[in-house]
């Protein structure tokens, strides 16, 4: 055992009956570090009872992808079919685990529902992620890699073309939710990624709906909206980018007034909330009982590297929320938060907390 783990051995043996929120409280860790201590412990065969874990939070719960990003930044322009020279950075990604990453940097019980290997990526991922987030009803499946998403960059930072080994998130099925249904039914808010099968999709719409839970759902590619229920009357936001909704209805969006059009037809689809994002252009937003509202980007004197500012964007959107902040101030902690993301290499910025958050939406 390590010295955390002997310690927290130790207070366990003292009190069989202390929470996880005791131990964070007097130990000075982040809940989500306890549990994984804990995981560790039982998966070592030193705790068998489970009394102590008597948690009375309500964790936000983020289910979908977990993987490896590799990012590669051309030197030059890009020309076809042939050698490009680059330079190359490696770091840990996935819609799902990103979001996951945000909140619990930003103070909140955030719990991660997914599938890995059993390598040394999905190891990577653990060690830097464990610090955030609650890890332990992660699945590992044998005979898989873990998932793995390549990007390309241009000068420009820019993503010019993206590869995924994505097959691995096929197994965070129905059967892995049910097993997981307590930590479900205690979420305050369910966040999850198309990176998950329609079926789980289909699932976690009944699973909100039926246990009054929110349900935040945010696609990952054009590719994969066919994964999108047809009726979205249980979900509560759905954050989606141009060309994902132009893929999903068969339309184009050239203009403003097509723009808003598409979220008007979002919402005609029993969404609650909803944002399509347009890049440099800005979000446009709708809800069920409001009017749409356009709000522009934020705009970078450097961009660095564009990846993760979508999630960093989902995220501050989804924490701002449950915190029944105005709409206004809503959207704009997201546009702020994707801002300083853009301008960071890491796809979540490392300096951001709380108190950065505040600082950085007084200072709009």
């Amino acid at each position: 055992m390590n010295e955390n783990e002997e310690m927290i051995l130790g207070m366990i043996r003292e009190n069989p009956f202390i929470s996880q929120q005791e131990l964070s409280e007097i130990v000075g860790l982040s809940k989500s570090s306890i549990a994984n201590i804990i995981s560790g412990l039982i998966k070592k065969e030193y705790v068998f009872g489970k009394a102590y874990v008597l948690n009375e939070t309500a964790p936000i719960v983020c289910i979908g992808g977990a993987n490896v990003d590799r990012k590669f930044y051309t030197k030059s322009k890009i020309t076809n079919e042939t050698s490009n020279p680059v330079k190359s950075s490696r770091s840990v990604g996935g819609v799902a685990r990103n979001i996951a990453e945000n909140l619990g940097r930003l103070g909140e019980d955030v719990t991660l529902i997914s599938a890995s290997g059993h390598d040394s990526e999905w190891q990577e991922i653990y060690d830097l992620s464990s610090p955030f987030m609650n890890l332990e009803h992660v699945y590992q499946v044998d005979n898989l890699t873990t998932g793995s998403y390549t990007a390309v960059l241009d000068m420009k930072g820019d993503l010019t073309l993206a590869l995924a080994d994505m097959d691995v998130f096929e197994n965070i099925t129905p059967e892995l939710l049910i097993k997981n249904s307590n930590i479900l039914k205690k979420a305050k808010c369910i966040v999850v990624d198309l990176n998950c099968p329609s079926e789980t999709i289909d699932f976690l719409c009944f699973f909100a709906s039926k246990h009054d839970i929110p349900l935040v759902i945010i696609p990952v590619s054009s590719p994969k909206m066919d994964r999108l229920p047809k009726s979205l009357n249980a979900v509560s936001w759905l954050i989606v980018n141009k060309d994902e909704t132009e893929t999903f209805m068969n339309i184009k969006i050239s203009d403003e007034e097509s723009w808003k059009n598409s979220v008007e037809k979002w919402l005609e689809l029993g969404v609650k909330n909803v944002i399509v994002t347009n890049g440099s252009k800005g979000v446009m937003t709708g809800s069920q009982n409001g009017e749409v509202h356009y709000f522009s980007a934020i705009e970078a004197p450097m961009v660095v590297d564009v990846t993760g500012a979508g999630d960093s964007f989902c995220s501050a959107v989804i924490y701002t929320w449950l915190q029944k902040k105005e709409i206004d101030y809503i959207i704009q902690s997201g546009l702020v938060n994707a801002h300083k993301t853009i301008m960071s290499k890491y796809t979540v910025r490392q300096e951001l907390s709380k108190k950065q958050f505040i600082i950085d939406m007084e200072a709009i």
